[in-house]
């Protein structure tokens, strides 16, 4: 397949993913943490940039559309206050998020921001487990599980693959599937009691 017909998909699936789940924050039937979007969103973003500098091409698109998209559902978990419950772990996910910068402008190189970038955006995972953990029936599934599948796709679509490009969308995507995964089971828990 050519890598504009992915990355196309990939884009399309990012659309059809979030627009279900920005509906449903209007709805107030998910409320997401207001931390862990504002690091996804800064995070995403940071490495579509990464990704353009190393030469993924059209495949780094779905990554920014992503990053911009997710920043706006921050802005919704705010004005929202659907989660602000912020800890300390929360701040210190936030200010490592935004150390990539300096070290990426430091080594001139942007796979240390990419994997910066990729360690801080699965430690932002961290308040959305511990709040699906107990409040499994406030997340969308499907959302996670067409984020697992368009993150693959972005990796079919990049022009150029290495540890800068592909990193980010593969770690991801697992981490998405080990979402879906744990909440699955605290829902089976939770209905069995």
């Amino acid at each position: 397949m050519d890598k504009v017909l992915f990355s196309t998909a990939a884009i399309a699936l990012t659309f059809i993913a979030f627009l279900p789940y920005i509906r449903s924050i209007h709805q107030g039937i998910t409320k997401p943490h207001v931390f862990s979007w504002v690091i996804w969103g800064s995070t995403t973003f940071v490495v579509f940039l990464a990704q353009l500098t190393d030469r993924g091409g059209i495949g780094a698109w779905p990554i920014g559309i992503s990053g911009i998209i997710t920043l706006y559902v921050a802005f919704l978990a705010y004005i929202q206050k659907s989660d602000t419950l912020i800890t300390s772990t929360d701040w210190l996910f936030l200010i490592l998020s935004m150390s990539s910068l300096p070290l990426w402008y430091l080594t001139s190189d942007p796979f240390w921001a990419v994997l910066i970038l990729t360690t801080v955006d699965v430690l932002g995972f961290g308040p959305t487990f511990r709040k699906a953990y107990s409040f499994p029936f406030e997340e969308q599934l499907r959302f996670f599980v067409i984020m697992a599948v368009r993150n693959l796709i972005s990796i079919l679509a990049l022009e150029h693959y290495s540890q800068t490009t592909v990193l980010f969308p593969a770690v991801i995507a697992s981490t998405s599937l080990l979402f879906i995964v744990m909440v699955m089971y605290r829902r089976q828990v939770l209905v069995v009691k």
